[in-house]
């Protein structure tokens, strides 16, 4: 059907126009038009009632009621909002923003600078950018707050956060043992470094051994210091060329003081063993429990000779005390990793044969990991080292724990693994958070800096403490994509203005689920406050105790 329109002529000459619906039908072979409706005259229908008639039918056609209707709807903008709505939530209940403001109470910009702090924070967790970077960003991220802060606000916050570093951390440590009922008795401690483009900081920035392997810049050397739970509670930075050893020394001489801490047992990696030391720790009688070196350290390889009995500990997990030369060791065993080693040493015995066999000499000599099996003259290889194989064979599965401390041997043997998951989530959270780039050559900046990749640190370990309290094993970096995900969208239709959620894609969800929290409304209503803002007038994620599936 369609229109059309009807012209006829009166007897004085003038002519008439009329509006016809017709459709197109076939009669006797010829397609003819047939009058379905006659509209009235088009000049009348001009005057008003033609629009009307045209918007009333729209609604029964889906194409043009949705045009219709996009035409009334105005989208302001699409921000970012899920990473904010969990870790905001985690931030107030940390009691970050009152610390903060505590702090920052003599700076008339209070309130802008501890969100200021904030706004760093969520950076280093979504988009680690300069602080001309995290300026722009802030406009990408739906918090209405972030709009009154400006360039300067960031960078004076540095300042604060580098100034008032003991007290926040003293605070904070407070407030999370009591949201999570810590027990800390055991301190774990873990280093790591980041370089600088160009001359660095004068106080920190030195030439040392780097870890990220950039002996060629200059770097500055960070430790955090962490709960068996995997929670951090402070972190000292050191000049580039400070050696890990000293750092532990260092952080021994003060954590106990500060947080008035009864009783604690450090609890160290291999790196970090040195008979300094040790003698340093038995000399202050402080409670240490740290890993050897298996093949570098002689005394492990009589501990492996000692006789005993092993005890199961937990799973896998079997172990035995030995008593060397008036100190303790505990030796740990899990013979599913021994399996493990042995057919990986029978597996390269092969690959020896075979190179020997095919005479591939030169290679083999020049692989360090099949040159400690060969037995070597001046002129050639002799063949494989069996002595050398059965001495490799008593490491199987093994590692030998130090310790001064009067814990049992089970305890301590736990005490040590839960060091293997606080560093591994340490590793993985450091790659996420990433200390680079540092864009500031002032020495009082970069530990600001620094602070602020530490709260961002404390912010994660919180939300992963969650999470394994809700039993939710995902895959954490998925899980912040995942709530990068969700968009709050501000429209108005007509004079009505609107907040909108999209959808929670992917595990998005259970961040929610873990905190006790709903997610905001799809759609609530927006209402100016009477002061020239406006504010949502439905409940936020953090009015909600319970999930939803809203």
């Amino acid at each position: 059907m369609y229109a059309r329109t009807k012209t006829f002529t009166n007897k004085d000459g003038s002519k008439r126009t009329y509006v016809q619906i017709v459709e197109a039908v076939r009669e006797h072979g010829k397609v003819r038009q047939k009058v379905v409706a006659n509209l009235g005259r088009i000049d009348e229908l001009q005057k008003g009632s033609l629009d009307w008639l045209i918007a009333s039918l729209a609604k029964f056609s889906k194409t043009k009621w949705i045009q219709a209707e996009a035409d009334k709807l105005m989208v302001h903008s699409a921000k970012e909002w899920g990473l904010d709505l969990i870790f905001r939530h985690l931030w107030e209940q940390l009691g970050l923003d009152f610390i903060l403001k505590r702090h920052f109470s003599q700076a008339y910009t209070c309130s802008q600078l501890a969100e200021a702090v904030y706004a760093m924070v969520l950076n280093r967790i979504s988009d680690p950018l300069s602080k001309r970077g995290v300026n722009e960003w802030l406009k990408e991220v739906y918090r209405p707050s972030f709009d009154q802060l400006e360039l300067h606000h960031l960078y004076r916050a540095l300042d604060f956060l580098a100034e008032y570093k003991e007290r926040i951390e003293l605070d904070l440590f407070d407030s999370t043992r009591n949201l999570f009922d810590l027990e800390v008795d055991m301190i774990f401690w873990d280093t790591t470094s980041t370089y600088f483009e160009g001359r660095g900081p004068e106080e920190l920035g030195r030439y040392g051994h780097s870890k990220d392997h950039r002996p060629d810049r200059i770097q500055v050397m960070v430790g955090v210091v962490m709960t068996r739970a995997g929670i951090p509670i402070a972190h000292e930075v050191f000049p580039g060329n400070t050696a890990d050893v000293n750092t532990f020394s260092q952080i021994i001489a003060g954590v106990r003081e500060r947080f008035q801490l009864t009783r604690v047992v450090f609890v160290g990696d291999r790196g970090m063993v040195s008979q300094d030391i040790l003698e340093h720790l038995d000399k202050n009688h402080i409670e240490y429990i740290v890993g050897m070196r298996m093949r570098k350290v002689k005394d492990v390889g009589e501990v492996l000779k000692t006789g005993g009995r092993y005890r199961t500990v937990k799973g896998n997990l079997k172990v035995k005390e030995v008593w060397y030369d008036a100190d303790r060791y505990i030796v740990c065993h899990n013979p599913v990793q021994a399996e493990h080693d042995k057919k990986a040493r029978e597996e390269m015995c092969r690959k020896l044969e075979e190179q020997l066999k095919n005479g591939g000499i030169k290679s083999l000599v020049g692989n360090r990991g099949y040159r400690r099996y060969l037995l070597l003259n001046k002129d050639a290889v002799v063949g494989i080292d069996q002595e050398a194989l059965r001495e490799e064979a008593r490491y199987d599965g093994k590692y030998v724990l130090r310790t001064n401390s009067q814990l049992s041997t089970e305890e301590m043997a736990l005490a040590y693994k839960d060091l293997w998951r606080v560093e591994r989530a340490f590793r993985e959270m450091k790659s996420s958070l990433d200390l680079r780039p540092v864009y500031h050559w002032k020495d009082s900046r970069v530990r600001g800096h620094i602070m602020v990749c530490f709260l961002a640190l404390v912010l994660e370990s919180a939300l992963q403490r969650k999470l394994a309290e809700k039993e939710v094993e995902l895959e954490y970096v998925y899980l912040l994509r995942d709530l990068q995900q969700l968009k709050a969208v501000e429209l108005s239709i007509g004079e009505d203005k609107y907040l909108c959620r999209t959808e929670l894609v992917g595990n998005a969800y259970e961040a929610f689920r873990a905190l006790g929290i709903r997610p905001p409304l799809k759609v609530a209503e927006i209402k100016n406050d009477g002061d020239g803002t406006c504010k949502q007038s439905a409940r936020t994620s953090d009015d909600y105790h319970t999930p939803s599936l809203l």
